[in-house]
């Protein structure tokens, strides 16, 4: 192992930081024993949006979930590198490769399934199974080019941008997050899932200059390993079309509706949500070997 780990500190008694080789400093919370199941969380979130996962999926599991770069609890502190999902990609591969995790049973949502998915691509003997939640992300058909995004989500943005930038940070928070869920979902959220998005909203203005890549079939044929995909019945539908898609471009790939839940499924409905994973890693078998 070729990480520095840092003892737990006084930000969460359970949370430890990896020094990788290349000096990226990668906060993470571990739990349970058994096959690693790593966690990459989406836009707005961090190691604590898979509370809900990491608290019964690790009585099977050992169960790893990271903050990438530039979200909680380092936020900016040390980091250097430009905010991407390119480098998102690279310091995942780093980490499970210096920490000897892998291969990985990999999960993914929203932004992180993106995340997740060009792992999967560039890194297919770390992954040994992937489950990507709504993966954020554009579909690409018959090669023709991406459509450029609609005015109106382009002015939403640049507005969500705005209101965080002027430090008007719920206004931003409830406008961004009901736009990606349904109206009125960031006054319903949880307290402590509004404590994390107000600590990582200073990362939706780099986000949003940082678009995610397109899926395209010849890319999810590069996709070997069992792959699961989950959606909300009430996720909006560029996330329930990028899962249906991608569940006709992955060779054998699982398909699973979160009734009732739209796109933060893994908090709102938990119980289903673990069931659905742990039954598909469980039965994966022999095709995970």
């Amino acid at each position: 192992m070729n990480a520095r780990l840092a003892p737990p500190t006084l930000v969460d008694p359970d949370v430890c930081f990896a020094t990788l080789p290349s000096g990226i400093s990668v906060p993470f919370v571990a739990k349970g024993a058994g096959e690693p199941m790593l966690f990459v969380h989406g836009s707005l979130c961090d190691y604590r949006y898979w509370n809900g996962q990491m608290a019964v999926l690790s009585k099977n599991f050992h169960c790893i979930s990271v903050s990438l770069s530039h979200y909680w609890p380092l936020a900016d502190a040390r980091v250097t590198r430009t905010f991407s999902w390119k480098q998102h990609v690279a310091e995942l591969a780093e980490f499970i490769e210096t920490l000897n995790l892998g291969p990985v049973h990999l999960v993914g949502h929203s932004r992180g399934g993106s995340v997740a998915f060009q792992l999967a691509c560039e890194h297919p003997h770390l992954v040994k199974s992937l489950t990507l939640a709504d993966p954020g992300g554009a579909l690409q058909l018959d090669q023709t080019p991406v459509a450029p995004l609609p005015a109106a989500t382009a002015r939403l943005r640049e507005k969500v941008a705005a209101l965080v930038e002027a430090g008007e940070i719920d206004a931003g928070l409830e406008l961004f997050v009901d736009s990606v869920s349904v109206p009125g979902q960031w006054k319903r959220s949880p307290q402590g899932f509004r404590t994390m998005a107000t600590d990582n909203a200073g990362t939706l203005p780099k986000q949003f200059l940082d678009p995610l890549p397109s899926y395209t079939q010849a890319m999810a044929a590069r996709v070997k390993c069992p792959t699961l995909l989950i959606d909300g019945e009430k996720s909006p539908r560029m996330y329930r079309d990028n899962v249906a898609m991608l569940a006709q471009w992955i060779a054998g790939a699982a398909r699973e509706t979160i009734a009732g839940a739209s796109h933060g499924m893994n908090v709102t409905n938990p119980a289903m949500f673990n069931r659905v994973v742990q039954g598909f890693v469980a039965t994966c078998g022999a095709a995970c070997h």
